[in-house]
């Protein structure tokens, strides 16, 4: 007769009127503390409002770990075969490929956890939606810590970050990015095309770069930079740069999240407090940080004369991106 253990059967999830088998609910996704493929889909359940406000109408990159984090990571634009005609897409042109894709586009909590049931651990949405693709409605902020940078860094800069951005009179949503950077989102009209928002992001930067020059740098090329500098990666804003959405998990052993928080949280928080062990209770606390991003939109407007300000005093506009 055979031996060893067998395999647990599928469970069968109820996510509101839909119905989605989960195969090998206990293969462990996290081999430092055994997190299963059934407990990341119980996180996103537990943050499925705030999740679907992060994804929602976007086109989104799944990052998949067939095996756990143990095995090969999958960077997927297609949407993964076989799935069931409730799953939404948006269908994406690629230039240099000359091809498109079918990515996700997420309209509801179902489409999460299907896409979880494929294996899906992160989450990395466009900055644009479905309506247009070509015209971001979110200006992303990238604290992106060099490698000798820490985290008290990170901090400082978003305060400078949150000050600009107040002078501006736009709203920013900070989250951490679980890793080592911090993220804030800022709503925008989609009035603009990927090439200005850029433009936008830069000279943000450039401002922030000002304030803190000790802290921050906007050199393009990695060889430029001061290994010890803090890069505030406007390039996040170029089309299909993505990076991890509010509340997605990240693949790293801690099951460490993307978690939105308060500014006045900014100098306490710190990035393994936030874990799929820890927001679930979290969540239902205190809910979606992020919840009221559309009610504020900003215009870029005066971002863009910050940027013909600075290119006509000699700076560079935005290298094309990657």
């Amino acid at each position: 007769m055979p031996s060893g253990k067998s395999a647990t059967p599928a469970v069968e999830i109820e996510v509101d009127d839909r119905t989605v088998r989960v195969s090998n609910p206990d293969r462990v996704y996290f081999p430092a503390s055994g997190a299963t493929k059934l407990d990341l889909v119980e996180y996103y359940l537990s943050v499925g409002p705030g999740i679907v406000n992060a994804l929602e109408e976007r086109p989104c990159m799944l990052h998949r770990f067939p095996k756990g984090l143990a095995g090969e990571k999958v960077h997927q634009k297609r949407l993964p075969p076989g799935a069931p005609p409730w799953v939404e897409t948006v269908e994406l042109f690629f230039p240099r490929w000359k091809r498109t894709a079918d990515e996700l586009c997420v309209t509801e909590l179902a489409q999460v956890i299907w896409a979880v049931q494929m294996s899906t651990v992160e989450f990395h949405p466009w900055n644009s939606r479905r309506a247009d693709t070509e015209k971001p409605d979110e200006w992303r902020i990238d604290l992106d810590p060099g490698p000798a940078a820490d985290w008290a860094q990170v901090r400082r800069v978003a305060h400078v970050a949150h000050e600009v951005l107040d002078e501006l009179g736009a709203a920013g949503f900070p989250k951490t990015s679980g890793g080592r950077g911090m993220h804030v989102y800022v709503r925008i009209s989609p009035d603009h095309g990927f090439a200005d928002v850029r433009r936008a992001a830069l000279a943000f930067a450039r401002e922030v770069e000002r304030r803190a020059p000790e802290d921050v740098t906007t050199a393009w090329w990695r060889k430029d930079r001061d290994p010890g500098a803090l890069f505030v990666d406007y390039n996040q804003n170029a089309r299909d740069h993505t990076i991890a959405a509010a509340y997605s998990v990240r693949g790293v052993p801690e099951a460490r999240v993307s978690a939105p928080i308060g500014w006045d949280e900014v100098d306490d928080a710190e990035p393994d407090d936030f874990t799929i062990f820890t927001v679930p209770a979290r969540f239902a606390e205190i809910g979606d940080l992020h919840a009221s991003i559309d009610e504020h939109v900003f215009d870029l407007a005066p971002l863009l004369e910050w940027a013909e300000r600075d290119e006509a005093a000699g700076a560079e506009p935005p290298a094309e991106p990657d």
